[in-house]
């Protein structure tokens, strides 16, 4: 009996499928590459500051103006003064003193200060809300105890009020990602093993009616 000779070519729209996956395959293993670069490092290393409780120890406003950059518009940016106070806190983790930072953003643009307005263009506004978030912690904080965030390896001296990036980053971080990829290789595994049966049934068709 003659062998049964088929082609094995793909269609149009199997081919764009197959392409479509490896495209999601290329996209999923790049985006996981960024992602870790841009956000997964930073994140773990924002993940080492452990949660502890915090008292207000003084408040101070240092003489020295600092800059902050405001937007008014597409093309429009300028540049404004607030004034910088200081926060310092006993943290339970060292049970030493410490400068308190809105968040981390904040402790890397400006060290010096615990806080950083909205910056508007008006100096008297910035200067406002710093006074409001000053006479909060001297007024309604007290001497309460709150979470506050330190890493003692990497800055010691210095604590959070909040954390900026967390569990919930990493989890996207890598979710999406894989969920590409994983997406991509599905599409190319089911085009290649549908055509792959489609041929065989056709071979099997072929075979019993030679």
């Amino acid at each position: 009996m003659a062998k049964v000779r088929f082609a094995y070519e793909y269609s149009e729209a199997e081919d764009k499928s197959i392409r479509l996956g490896f495209f999601l395959i290329v996209a999923g293993i790049v985006s996981l590459f960024i992602l870790g670069f841009c956000w997964l490092n930073p994140t773990l290393n924002n993940m080492q500051c452990k949660a502890a409780n915090c008292t207000v120890v003084s408040l101070r406003q240092i003489g020295e103006m600092s800059e902050c950059t405001f937007t008014c518009g597409a093309d429009c940016k300028g540049t404004s003064l607030y004034p910088c106070i200081q926060i310092f806190v006993n943290n339970s983790q060292s049970n030493s003193r410490a400068l308190l930072h809105y968040d981390e953003q904040q402790l890397l643009l400006n060290p010096k200060c615990s806080y950083i307005p909205p910056c508007e263009r008006d100096n008297q506004k910035n200067s406002e809300n710093v006074m409001s978030w000053h006479d909060y912690w001297k007024e309604e904080i007290g001497a309460q105890t709150f979470i506050c965030y330190i890493n003692r390896q990497r800055r010691p001296d210095d604590v959070l009020l909040k954390r900026t990036r967390d569990e919930n980053v990493l989890l996207h971080c890598v979710l999406w990602p894989l969920l590409t990829l994983l997406v991509g290789v599905l599409i190319v595994l089911l085009t290649v093993c549908g055509k792959s049966l489609a041929i065989r049934a056709e071979a099997l068709q072929k075979m019993k009616y030679s």
